[in-house]
């Protein structure tokens, strides 16, 4: 099991606002372990058994291993439409919406 990124000692999500996605598939080629292009041609998060999870909202712990991938992946994402969050509080720490 691999250990979860965290911010100041708090475990970090990421999810992806498929409404905004414009499948260029930059988070896949960055982090293919939590990213994944489906058939409709949008990225969506991969669950703990690589399973891709479809349901609007989804959202998978990031890997201590690749938080730097995740986090590039949400700052190079055209469509601004990758989100990373703290567990805690959902509170945005990578993404369009950090404050």
């Amino acid at each position: 099991m691999q250990q979860q990124a965290s911010v100041d000692g708090e475990a970090l999500e990421v999810w992806i606002d498929q409404d905004l996605c414009t499948g260029d598939g930059i988070c896949a080629q960055y982090a293919p372990e939590v990213f994944e292009l489906d058939i409709d041609g949008l990225a969506y998060v991969k669950g703990p058994e690589e399973e891709l999870l479809q349901a609007r909202g989804a959202t998978t712990p990031v890997p201590l291993p690749l938080l730097t991938d995740v986090v590039d992946s949400a700052r190079e994402c055209p469509g601004e439409c990758i989100h990373v969050r703290r567990v805690a509080d959902g509170v945005e720490v990578y993404g369009p919406d950090v404050e």
